[in-house]
């Protein structure tokens, strides 16, 4: 008897094992068998490297089938996560906040709210390392990516190239997302491009080491200028020593990006993907560097986004 009860708990033991290792045993009634999507960016971007990683996590953890999508980036995240199309989007606090609102790219309020701010990110504007173009007010005249349409990027471009006083019709614009930009100034068809990502954004860091290229600066009084049009979601920030080969800080803007999702998804599936994201954090970390930035006590500033209120449930609790 005593063998037969030690070969039960070992049994036991063996499926309780298993069901941890699957994540099943924790998660959420109101997963289904669909495939669900996280809305992410341009394979070049941190945006698409971060969704893969938190996708595989989820898989893993929670026995569901999680994939990322390729996308244009802000814009068509908030739109794609509005429609149901995706779960899960990385979306910049402007782009998100014009969502909740209805202003700007968006005819109409989309129902989004966030989950957690991930990280800040920073406007890139590169151009080649020989380039007669110094400073933003030298962009009239030449060919400049501001941006994929549907993107982020293209929302900040036109923002500061405006309070830099700086006419945008001036600028020819390709409308390139991050990889196609990249590849145009490797066959010089552009002068520049603006990029905003996070540190450091992968494509970028692969075009500077393989080709000189310089980051134009952004002055301080432009970004207060775009503060006082734009949800005040924007902060002055620098590019520090070392990034892309930077032999000095660069002066420019950042901006918090937010972890989105609807307002109906429910509260148990978000406190699935807030656990999955919290625990797999460190080792996503060593392949995107970002993850490292994710905070349990900063993650909740969101505005002016609301939080879910799964979210909400989630940190509360994990305060207790």
């Amino acid at each position: 008897m005593r063998a037969q009860g030690r070969r039960i708990v070992a049994a036991a033991v063996a499926v309780l094992a298993l069901l941890a290792v699957s994540g099943c045993a924790s998660r959420a009634s109101d997963w289904t068998d669909r495939t669900y999507a996280i809305a992410g960016g341009s394979p070049t971007g941190v945006y698409y490297d971060y969704g893969g990683r938190i996708a595989d996590a989820m898989s893993d953890a929670l026995g569901i089938s999680m994939q990322v999508d390729q996308t244009a980036g802000s814009l068509d995240n908030l739109r794609r996560v509005g429609s149901g199309e995706a779960l899960l989007g990385f979306a910049q606090a402007d782009a998100a906040a014009d969502a909740e609102m209805g202003t700007g790219a968006f005819d109409e309020p989309l129902p989004i709210v966030a989950i957690a701010r991930l990280y800040d990110e920073y406007l890139h504007v590169v151009v080649r390392g020989d380039s007669d173009i110094d400073a933003i007010t030298d962009l009239a005249g030449a060919t400049v990516s501001l941006g994929a349409r549907d993107s982020g990027v293209n929302v900040i471009a036109t923002r500061v190239l405006d309070a830099a006083g700086v006419d945008i019709a001036a600028v020819h614009d390709p409308q390139l997302g991050l990889s196609d930009s990249i590849a145009a100034m490797r066959s010089g068809t552009i002068d520049g491009f603006f990029w905003v990502g996070g540190l450091p954004t992968p494509g970028i860091e692969e075009l500077a080491a393989s080709q000189p290229v310089r980051l134009l600066p952004i002055e301080r009084t432009w970004v207060s200028a775009v503060n006082e049009r734009y949800a005040n979601a924007y902060r002055s920030a620098d590019l520090p020593v070392g990034t892309y080969g930077l032999t000095e800080s660069a002066p420019t803007m950042a901006v918090p990006n937010y972890l989105i999702t609807a307002s109906s998804t429910p509260d148990g599936v978000v406190r699935d993907v807030l656990t999955t994201l919290f625990d797999a954090r460190q080792q996503i970390a060593t392949r995107v560097p970002a993850a490292a930035l994710l905070d349990r006590r900063q993650a909740i500033f969101t505005s002016p986004v609301d939080l879910h209120p799964g979210a909400i449930g989630f940190y509360r609790g994990t305060r207790e």
